[in-house]
């Protein structure tokens, strides 16, 4: 049986459904095909799960260490099994309104369950069926990447699946020790997140600090904070073998600054990176472009190398200056969908792209790092505070973190925002709207800020760069 749409997308994600509900806004039909669980990864294993239980982890954190004087510790019962059942819970409740339901209410948007292939430029298989399309868009996303590391086949380990629904993936007990290869966001939100549920967490990071691509400061402090908090690091960490213990614990030998150390743990957690789905799909056999590590390439337009078939969201990488985020992929399938079906010729522009790791303290940052404003040819300046500096901070008990600044020198218009703090991921849209709007240094001064906010830190930042903040009253400028 064939059936035929406007556009056929492969995926049902964030970016598949942003730009199936346009389709449908436009009097277009789109069909969504989907080889896993309906929503793709965000709402099913990624963004939604993880921050679910980060916030109970950190509920449990902060009874065991309260940061007032006067307040006693108070150690709370963990019971695993349910938590990873109220997760169950909230991830289907999610699932079935903001997506399933969609389903049901739009007859012009269908979806097909299994393995999608192109056999040519409109025409794709699944499973049985095949579906035809006018304009075709590729959202499949990406999955953990599993790096070659010595027998590694031959032990169980983990990826971040492990915070699926439903799967024979998903981790229903807690470990008792986890060692964790790679020191990116996902390690780092995860490692502390079972650290502070009970388990003993090494990091095992082979660049010479944690989130290497990150300002050094945030590096540095969230580092600092980590391993005060009990999170075994261990930067300059090549993992080179792993075997199974007659015990069952996993042994991971690593390289570390040059000699062979060996760490044992339950569970070993692979977070090195993600890799794109664009293999066995049948891109390159008609004609679509992909780049050495597999990502579509596209054009400001979302265009690929062949004139009807579109890609956006985790699928591009980093081409046309994207990252890979759950709000980019959806604000890029809308465009993806209105340039196809409409002719729209709509441009991506990205940027200014917020995103925030949801360690405890939080980490955002939004624009350029230093090195990456130098290296573009800015002339620039930039000026960093410890969070000890903001009265909120002090306030709180909460003194650990900072905030950094970058400016272009000759127009004083704001490059970059780094923070690491309490409620950053809030904070960081202060200074991305400031960075829509091309402000300068001296807006972030002028601007009235609460007293005491976390906010404030934008503005003594700012402040910075013509006097000393350490020799402010409050609220002065």
């Amino acid at each position: 049986m064939n059936n035929a749409f406007d556009i056929v997308i492969l995926g049902s994600g964030s970016t598949a459904f942003a730009a199936a509900i346009r389709a449908a806004e436009l009097g277009k039909t789109a069909a969504m095909t989907e080889m896993r669980t309906l929503g793709g990864t965000c709402v099913n294993r990624g963004c939604l799960p993880s921050k679910n239980l980060i916030e109970a982890a950190r509920i449990v954190w902060e009874a065991a260490h309260p940061r007032y004087p006067g307040l006693k510790p108070v150690k709370m019962d963990v019971h695993f099994a349910e938590l990873i059942a109220q997760k169950q819970e909230v991830v289907a409740t999610y699932r079935g309104k903001k997506y399933q339901a969609i389903l049901t209410d739009d007859d012009n948007i269908k979806v097909f369950d299994g393995k999608a292939e192109l056999a040519d430029a409109h025409t794709v298989r699944v499973g049985k069926q095949t579906l035809i399309g006018d304009q075709i868009l590729i959202a499949t996303g990406t999955r953990p990447a599993i790096p070659p590391i010595a027998g590694l086949d031959r032990v169980p380990y983990l990826t971040s699946d492990l915070l699926t629904t439903g799967e024979a993936l998903e981790l229903t007990e807690l470990p008792d020790s986890l060692i964790i290869v790679g020191g990116g966001y996902i390690a780092l939100e995860l490692g502390q997140m079972f650290h502070r549920f009970g388990t003993r967490v090494t990091v095992l990071e082979h660049s010479r600090v944690i989130l290497p691509r990150y300002e050094p400061e945030v590096s540095h402090v969230l580092t600092f904070i980590l391993r005060k908090e009990g999170v075994n690091i261990v930067t300059e960490a090549q993992a080179v073998r792993t075997a199974l213990k007659p015990n069952g614990e996993v042994e991971v030998i690593a390289r570390v600054s040059g000699k062979e150390q060996t760490f044992s743990a339950q569970k070993l957690l692979i977070a090195t990176g993600r890799q794109p789905n664009t293999d066995g799909i049948g891109l390159e056999e008609v004609g679509v472009r992909l780049d050495d590590r597999g990502y579509v390439l596209v054009n400001d337009e979302l265009q690929t190398s062949v004139p009807n078939i579109w890609a956006a969201g985790d699928v591009i990488g980093d081409h046309t200056g994207s990252q890979m985020a759950t709000p980019v992929g959806a604000h890029d399938g809308v465009i993806a969908a209105m340039n196809a079906l409409s002719g729209a010729r709509r441009r991506v522009d990205h940027r200014v792209i917020p995103r925030v790791i949801f360690t405890d303290p939080q980490v955002a940052m939004v624009g350029q790092t230093d090195k990456e404003a130098v290296e573009s040819g800015i002339r620039c300046w930039c000026g960093t505070i410890p969070l000890e500096y903001v009265p909120r901070a002090g306030a709180t008990h909460q003194p650990d973190g900072i905030a950094k600044i970058v400016i272009a020198r000759d127009t004083q218009e704001i490059k970059g925002v780094s923070l690491v703090m309490p409620n950053a991921g809030e904070v960081i849209h202060e200074a991305a709207m400031a960075m829509r709007f091309r402000a300068k240094l001296e807006d972030f001064i002028d601007m009235i800020h609460v007293y005491p906010t976390m906010a404030e830190a934008l503005k003594i930042a700012a402040i910075s760069y013509f006097k000393d903040p350490a020799k402010l009253s409050c609220c002065a400028e």
